[in-house]
């Protein structure tokens, strides 16, 4: 049984060194978009507080990935073989998150992203950023291990996991009556909010599908489907619970109450209760299902 200040330790190495990497990965790729040029805007300047969210959505994304490899790959046994078995982990694991969170902002908003956040668009910011942290808890829980076999069926069950995560995101873009992309490129908060919230709920839901011990690829790509069968649950609860109790609306199946106080009234506070509803449904499920 490995101790809780060994752990700490591989803990706050693997941390650090997941951002150190980070951060020079970024100033290689999007200098503009990197920590110094986040962090060091001044309040107020133009942008500065869009990439702040996508950075705040980065740095939870890394500290997550961070704590499930040290604890998916340390055994105690070894210095050496945690310390080998943390970095390539951890390697893979940064370099899945790199190219699977720009991958999701493009998806969303495509090539206007860098123009929407130098503009300052907070909405814009905010889905980006959660995209970051959606991506954070997929790989958090589909990359660890101790072998290269586990390495390869990690990758395989992410890459997976990605599919199943822009398939159901795709979907409820599909139940709104407002085109979504559009109004968070307009700058509305409520759409962001509503969207980010189902982002990483749908997130929690898939990274508890593809977690646990691999039993072979028939029971665990099983187990894996019926997991996800829960991502329809979000439909009642937007239609039903947000919508109809509570704002105490007639519940409706396609364009209601709810899509109008989003896309017409732009009302930040039910894109905010939407938003946590997904993420509380997600994270009772998995609980529930253990």
């Amino acid at each position: 049984m490995t101790s809780s200040l060994y752990l700490l330790g591989f803990g706050v190495a693997t941390t650090l060194g997941l951002l150190l990497a980070f951060v020079a990965a970024q100033r290689l790729v999007s200098p503009a978009d990197g920590f110094r040029a986040s962090a060091g805007a001044k309040p107020g300047e133009h942008g500065s507080a869009a990439r702040a969210l996508v950075l705040v959505g980065n740095v939870l994304g890394i500290f997550l990935i961070a704590g499930s490899i040290v604890g998916g790959c340390v055994q105690g046994r070894s210095l050496g073989q945690d310390a080998l078995w943390v970095a390539a982990y951890g390697a893979a694991a940064l370099v899945l998150f790199l190219a699977f969170e720009k991958l999701g902002v493009l998806v969303l908003v495509k090539s206007r992203l860098p123009s929407e956040l130098a503009r300052g668009n907070v909405a814009a910011g905010l889905a980006a950023g959660s995209h970051a942290v959606a991506t954070g808890i997929i790989v958090a829980r589909a990359i660890a291990g101790t072998d290269l076999r586990g390495l390869g069926v990690s990758a395989i069950f992410f890459l997976l996991a990605q599919i199943s995560f822009y398939v159901l995101t795709t979907l409820f873009r599909w139940l709104t009556s407002y085109d979504d992309e559009e109004e968070i490129i307009g700058e509305n908060l409520a759409a962001a909010l509503s969207y980010s919230g189902c982002a990483i709920g749908v997130a929690i839901l898939v990274g508890h599908a593809v977690e646990g011990q691999f039993l072979g690829w028939a029971r665990s790509l099983q187990a894996y489907g019926l997991a996800l069968v829960s991502g329809l649950l979000f439909y009642p609860v937007r239609q039903l619970l947000v919508e109809g109790l509570f704002l105490g609306a007639r519940p409706s199946l396609y364009a209601g109450a709810l899509d109008r106080a989003i896309g017409r009234d732009r009302n930040v506070g039910v894109g905010a209760l939407e938003a946590i509803a997904y993420v509380a449904t997600a994270l009772a499920v998995s609980r529930i299902a253990g």
